[in-house]
């Protein structure tokens, strides 16, 4: 059974180029809906679109920059007028920056960066699609976040110190946002086998993969599949959550 109704049920995903967002945006198609891919790397986001479109999909695909403000709106704005209504978006951009390294040899130009794309980022988007959905009372926003954000990660200020304020931005517009039929939600994976982690060095990966009680990173479609429900008209009644993704790693 799909998670989406019959009627058309249109998604964004930022970030479809590759790793969680590519995954994403296949199942969300897979499973009936609409999917507007938008990536900064617009070539990898078209070049998703495309796949869907063969495989009998609608799609979409434009660029989308989440330090930009104006480049976000007008990725929305063309999804708005492409699909109309856009039910639900989820937000898969993010970078680790520089890892492996003590707290005191973190450059501050390597935090600013990280800080940019994975938290103001964050909140560019939010607002770009919150204006969209406010007026229809009714919308599905996801950022995904990191188990990082919630426990830390040695070796990864950065990246562990944006991610939980990620945590608690969703928090926030969560309760903001709650008695207008937006969900506003974050999703915090724990190792995921992307081309992202397959770039860390072994030492940090294995860092990850010993505290995971089930001792494996997380698949793809796993993924994938716990975003087409936050997204979908089934989660009604949770808003401001960070659901875990961890194998185990956070049971709170």
């Amino acid at each position: 059974m799909s998670h989406f109704p019959t009627r058309p049920y249109n998604l964004a995903v930022i970030g479809a180029a590759s790793g969680i967002g590519e995954a994403a945006a296949r199942f969300l198609a897979a499973e009936g809906a609409a999917v507007a891919c938008l990536d900064a790397n617009e070539a990898g986001a078209a070049a998703t679109a495309r796949s869907l479109a063969e495989k009998g999909a609608k799609s979409f695909a434009a660029r989308a920059d989440v330090t930009d403000p104006a480049s976000v709106e007008k990725a929305i704005a063309a999804t708005a007028k492409e699909f109309g209504q856009i039910h639900g978006l989820v937000n898969c951009a993010g970078i680790t920056g520089k890892t492996n390294i003590k707290g005191h040899e973190v450059e501050l130009a390597d935090f600013e960066r990280v800080y940019v794309i994975n938290l103001k980022g964050a909140l560019i988007v939010s607002q770009a699609i919150l204006r969209h959905m406010l007026p229809f009372n009714y919308g599905r926003i996801l950022q995904v976040a990191s188990i990082a954000g919630k426990e830390g990660n040695a070796g990864m200020t950065a990246y562990s110190a944006t991610k939980a304020g990620l945590i608690g931005m969703v928090k926030s517009l969560g309760k903001d946002y709650a008695e207008t039929g937006i969900t506003i939600n974050a999703l915090a994976p724990a190792v995921i086998r992307t081309p992202l982690v397959d770039a860390l060095p072994d030492a940090t990966v294995k860092y990850m993969t010993d505290k995971i009680p089930m001792r494996r990173c997380g698949e793809l479609e796993e993924c994938a599949a716990m975003i087409a429900w936050i997204l979908s008209p089934a989660c009604s009644f949770t808003t401001g959550f960070t659901f875990d993704l961890s194998g185990g790693r956070a049971t709170y």
